[in-house]
């Protein structure tokens, strides 16, 4: 199982591959058409992420202490990018999830290449998947 970073350090590689922005967004896009659809049954009002311009379903699973992530997104770029998160976060126990700094964004400059509503729907994401991670670390501790 890889580390949340060495799971980041390939999504650098990956991009570091690419210098024009053109090729980055076409790169999420794929990324985004790759992953799996959200079964419909996960496409709810409570599954919706609050502060996101596009629609953007997050569906997190608890087994044998580890959180898996799931999305969906009505925008392929916005799809792209839950799934980068999703490549990177999924598959951990809450606390590496919270404990998790992620550089990667900054690294391949995706930060200061979205715009702010696209920027805003990101922080949006990650603060939704801690929010599971923290939720399920609690349930854990309370057990």
């Amino acid at each position: 199982m890889q580390s949340i970073n060495e799971l980041q350090d390939e999504v650098i590689e990956e991009f570091s591959d690419l210098d024009d922005w053109m090729d980055r967004y076409q790169l999420l896009i794929d990324m985004g058409r790759e992953q799996e659809p959200l079964p419909e049954e996960y496409k709810t009002d409570q599954n919706l992420i609050d502060g996101c311009q596009s629609r953007v379903w997050l569906q997190a699973d608890y087994e044998n202490g580890i959180l898996t992530f799931r999305a969906e997104s009505d925008a392929l770029i916005v799809k792209g990018i839950v799934t980068l998160l999703i490549r990177v976060l999924s598959g951990h126990t809450p606390q590496e999830i919270l404990d998790a700094d992620l550089y990667f964004i900054d690294r391949i400059g995706l930060a200061e290449h979205l715009s702010p509503t696209r920027s805003n729907g990101l922080l949006s994401m990650l603060k939704q998947m801690k929010m599971y991670a923290l939720a399920y670390k609690t349930k854990e501790e309370n057990a």
